[in-house]
């Protein structure tokens, strides 16, 4: 097996995400598991790490391991303090080590960044920022992030000025398989035509929107609504209500997407039709290349 030179994490909420990388620098596996911030107490992080990463340790020397996202949470492994906007990405130097029990590893975890006014905060998205600007380092616009909590940020020479997030994948969520709509949603096809229509009427209409969901629940029941159409139209209306409210972000500026490809397309469709050309990057990508850039700019921390 080839000596993995340093461990990348991505530990979310749901998800951990680990790449074993070489000293020069490429990542050659990868793995993940469910064991999430949220399924983990403090005690359990290590023993998660572990679990993955277990075949690149020996005994002769320790292995860093740098991470992001919800693990340096006040609920995670231990609390990486926020930056506060505006500020650049974070690197490697604003890492918290975490003191861990096994003498092979040696674990640091970027911090998040918060807002004051209004108050907001982003852990693990300001590290996919930073893999953008790592290509992108002249980049000046927006960088949209769709998630189940997505982020609108404004970039400019180089650092984070506002960003504003919007619950819609989580809202989408629990609409789709705990409130009333449930019955008439299915996992099935995705119908474009109503998703297009469901963009259209909450940018026409943002201040009905609750109206317009339940028409959704309506619809399935007396107009022939198929549960395919229900879902794609429901999509639709949460993410127009959401490019509504993130107008100021969005309108006559230079944005890129920063998501994965299925999410990302329906972003990009729903920016095409407000007449804005958005680029879209791969985010899993992104993600390891922000912390690979960290890892080079704390060398000697670790």
């Amino acid at each position: 097996m080839t000596d993995a030179a340093w461990i990348a994490v991505d530990w979310g909420t749901s998800n951990l995400r680990v790449w074993a990388l070489d000293a020069g620098g490429q990542a050659f596996a990868a793995h993940e598991s469910d064991q999430g911030m949220g399924v983990l107490d403090r005690d359990g992080f290590e023993a998660a790490l572990l679990t993955l990463i277990a075949p690149y340790l020996t005994t002769d020397r320790t292995l860093p391991v740098l991470c992001c996202g919800m693990v340096g949470s006040r609920q995670g492994w231990a609390e990486a303090a926020y930056l506060t906007t505006p500020c650049a990405p974070p690197d490697g130097q604003a890492a918290t080590r975490v003191p861990a029990k096994d003498p092979r590893i040696s674990v640091l975890i970027l911090p998040g960044i918060k807002q004051i006014s209004p108050p907001d905060v982003m852990r693990g998205e300001e590290t996919q920022i930073a893999g953008y600007l790592a290509t992108n380092p002249d980049f000046d616009g927006v960088l949209c992030l769709p998630g189940t909590h997505t982020k609108w940020v404004h970039i400019s020479l180089g650092e984070i000025i506002s960003f504003q997030t919007f619950m819609t994948g989580e809202m989408f969520a629990l609409l789709s398989k705990q409130s009333v709509l449930r019955h008439g949603i299915s996992d099935g096809e995705f119908d474009q035509s109503r998703f297009d229509e469901g963009i259209s009427d909450a940018l026409a209409r943002p201040q009905s929107i609750a109206a317009q969901l339940f028409g959704v629940r309506a619809g399935a029941l007396v107009a022939d609504l198929q549960p395919s159409e229900a879902r794609a139209r429901l999509s639709g209306l949460l993410i127009g209500a959401e490019l509504s409210g993130a107008r100021p972000y969005w309108l006559g500026q230079n944005v890129a997407i920063i998501g994965d490809g299925g999410l990302s397309k329906l972003y990009r469709t729903a920016l095409a039709a407000q007449g804005v050309d958005a680029t879209a990057v791969n985010v899993t990508d992104t993600t390891l290349r922000g912390l690979t850039a960290a890892y080079e700019s704390l060398k000697e921390k670790v």
